[in-house]
């Protein structure tokens, strides 16, 4: 039986986020004024792209068009399969992987991108998937379908807990 044809492949999307505000906590002095308190980088959240109904969630990726660059693709693809207007913040790295379809052997490698939201909602993605949405960074990486993409959104958290830090400082 001869070996399948190997196909390489290639993509480019991102881990894009946002902080929401959490209320702050009551916090008062003994004399009873209040006492401003620091932001909380652990308030971010990322959007996901999937499918609700089945609890199937994945990070938006897609592949270029003619003549595009990496970073181009991946603002396109984020900004078509989540609805969400973003910038690029840093660069999170590869993913690689294995499939077949129709008979052809695919080498797949999606290069990540961290990602600010600076626009845009949820309500407006495509059709590719049924749904995109916000899920607390906390909880983000655990809903992930796929180990590798968990991976990736976990060194996310670890850049965006940092940025936020930074700017609370700042």
């Amino acid at each position: 039986m001869p070996k399948p044809r190997t196909v390489r492949a290639f993509s480019a999307g991102g881990v894009v986020y946002r902080q929401v505000p959490a209320p702050p906590p009551p916090a008062t002095h003994s004399e009873g004024t209040t006492v401003p308190q620091q932001p909380d980088p652990s308030t971010a959240e990322i959007v996901l792209v999937g499918r609700a109904w089945d609890n199937f969630w994945v990070l938006p990726k897609g592949t270029p068009h003619q003549g595009e660059s990496t970073e181009e693709v991946a603002l396109r693809e984020v900004s078509e399969e989540t609805g969400i207007r973003a910038r690029i913040v840093g660069e999170l790295g590869s993913i690689h992987y294995w499939f077949s379809r129709h008979g052809l052997r695919y080498s797949k490698e999606v290069f990540y991108y961290l990602m600010e939201a600076i626009g845009g909602d949820v309500s407006l993605h495509d059709h590719e998937y049924d749904d995109a949405r916000w899920f607390p960074m906390s909880e983000a990486p655990a809903r992930l379908a796929y180990a590798n993409e968990a991976e990736i959104a976990q060194r996310a958290a670890t850049l965006i807990h940092e940025r936020l830090t930074r700017n609370a400082t700042e």
